[in-house]
């Protein structure tokens, strides 16, 4: 026997565009767009609800209502809202594709770090508003003007957007570990590193790599990860263009 559950498009993206001659609330779909991504920032995702949302502006459910039919919807349209803070990516730009690409994931990376909430969205939500869009345009352009092509193209989109998400998430699990603690970071250190120490004892390697991370601040060692990790990966990509180049 047949559903009669109201079937929802699966984005909102996909949504028929309403009637203009309907007459449409005070408040804009931008405005409370804005508003989710405050909440959003403030209290992360288990924070957000239509109700509250309604109370921060003042607003009833049915103004709401009438732009988003659900939670779901609102984090579609909150996720393409940060989406739009990605700078431009020029592929003619003179210093060549690998600095701009370079400079284009670490503005990524800056952006999931000031809307954190936004990591458990990457892959279980669609991420095909206007916004992501543009950038997955440009930063195809930017890739075939490098020389990719085909197959490669495809998995090197792929593999560019899965190490800035990837890398991020687990800093920013950490920091939020660190959160919960109550504790400052040297605190922590100086409470699990001789524990570590100890269990050690039998790794030479990974008492004496302990030791040299313990000099460094926690942002420094953050930073210089993603670093090495992507230049690791540009030079990947680099060489895999090479070798294609003398096939």
């Amino acid at each position: 026997m047949p559903s009669t559950q109201r079937k929802l498009a699966p984005s909102v993206w996909a949504k028929p565009a309403r009637d203009r001659r309907q007459q449409q609330p005070a408040l804009s779909r931008e405005q409370i767009v804005r508003a989710a991504v405050a909440l959003l920032d403030a209290e992360g995702l288990d924070g957000l609800s239509m109700r509250r949302l309604g109370g921060k502006l003042g607003a009833g459910a049915t103004t709401l209502y009438w732009h988003v039919a659900n939670k779901d919807e609102l984090l579609e349209l909150a996720l393409d809202e940060v989406m739009g803070e990605l700078p431009v990516l020029d592929p003619n730009a003179p210093e060549g594709w690998r600095p701009v690409l370079a400079g284009y994931l670490r503005a990524f990376r800056a952006m999931i770090r000031r809307h954190p909430w936004v990591i458990p969205l990457f892959g279980t939500r669609p991420n095909i508003g206007p916004n992501a869009l543009r950038q997955t345009e440009q930063t195809l352009r930017l890739l075939i003007r490098a020389g990719f092509s085909g197959v490669d193209l495809d998995h090197a989109l792929a593999v560019l957007f899965d190490y800035v998400i990837g890398a991020t998430a687990t800093e920013v699990a950490w920091e939020q570990v660190v959160t919960r603690s109550g504790l400052e970071p040297c605190e922590i250190e100086k409470v699990v590193l001789p524990y570590l120490r100890g269990a050690a004892a039998s790794y030479p390697l990974l008492a004496r790599y302990l030791d040299d991370i313990s000099r460094l601040g926690q942002q420094e060692v953050a930073e210089g990860r993603f670093d090495f990790g992507l230049e690791v990966l540009l030079d990947g990509l680099e060489a895999r263009l090479r070798r294609a180049g003398n096939s």
